[in-house]
């Protein structure tokens, strides 16, 4: 009863976490790993299955706010596919405690980005450079399959920082991201599903579902200036707490 309560409320916080800011994942494993038990490989893939039903309902309400630009978001989903694919065959092969404290330091460098200053320059749909959505959209794909995260945390920073989104625009156009590098790290993982807890991961994904609404708004109510920092120190501490654990 107790790890069902605490699935209920982790996956609570993370759509709430993933509607209001684009990234859930990022906290999804380690309630998986810390709270309920599981081990670094089915957490990553129980994540990837978390985060791809919830990110599919935050996009649907992100893309009727119109906040979804969905030009760069298909350059970055199409340039990571490939890369997250091979990137998660590569995963197994990758020591459990380097992958640890790299998912540790590349969510605490991306909040970093979040709290600089970001470029003025705010270019439409329509100005997107395909080049700098591609070279981005295969490094986040890559880091996703090694991570075995949707990659909202990372995929939000990149929209912000290297094509200068607004960040409500970054949040809704990463969901999309979200959803089509989760799919491909999936494909490599589909062995692994067999042996998942799903007396949890259920319990986890429908409250997870029922948070990216109040999500999505509660970002409404919040400016998107204050939004960024709130994620830079969702980011930071999510990195210490993981550095700090046994």
């Amino acid at each position: 009863m107790t790890a069902l309560i605490l699935a209920l409320t982790a996956g609570a916080v993370v759509g709430l976490v993933l509607g209001a800011l684009g990234g859930g994942t990022v906290l999804a494993v380690p309630a998986l790993i810390y709270l309920l038990g599981f081990t670094p490989a089915t957490a990553t893939t129980a994540s990837l299955i978390i985060v791809t039903a919830t990110s599919l309902t935050a996009l649907y309400a992100h893309a009727r706010a119109g906040h979804v630009r969905w030009k760069a978001g298909a350059a970055f989903a199409a340039a990571g596919i490939l890369p997250a694919a091979a990137a998660g065959i590569a995963a197994a092969h990758v020591p459990q405690t380097i992958l640890t404290v790299a998912f540790a330091a590349i969510a605490a460098l991306s909040a970093i980005k979040m709290l600089r200053p970001a470029d003025t320059a705010r270019p439409k749909d329509g100005g997107v450079l395909p080049g700098k959505a591609a070279g981005a959209g295969a490094a986040l794909g890559t880091l996703t399959g090694l991570l075995g995260v949707g990659g909202g945390f990372l995929a939000v920073p990149a929209l912000v920082t290297v094509l200068a989104f607004e960040m409500d625009a970054a949040v809704g156009t990463s969901l999309l991201v979200i959803t089509a590098n989760s799919l491909a790290s999936l494909a490599t993982r589909s062995g692994t599903a067999a042996s998942l807890n799903w007396a949890l991961i259920g319990p986890f994904i429908a409250t997870a579902i029922s948070g990216t609404w109040y999500g999505k708004r509660m970002a409404a109510k919040v400016s998107a200036t204050h939004l960024q920092r709130i994620f830079a120190v969702v980011l930071l501490a999510v990195a210490a707490f993981i550095l700090a654990a046994p």
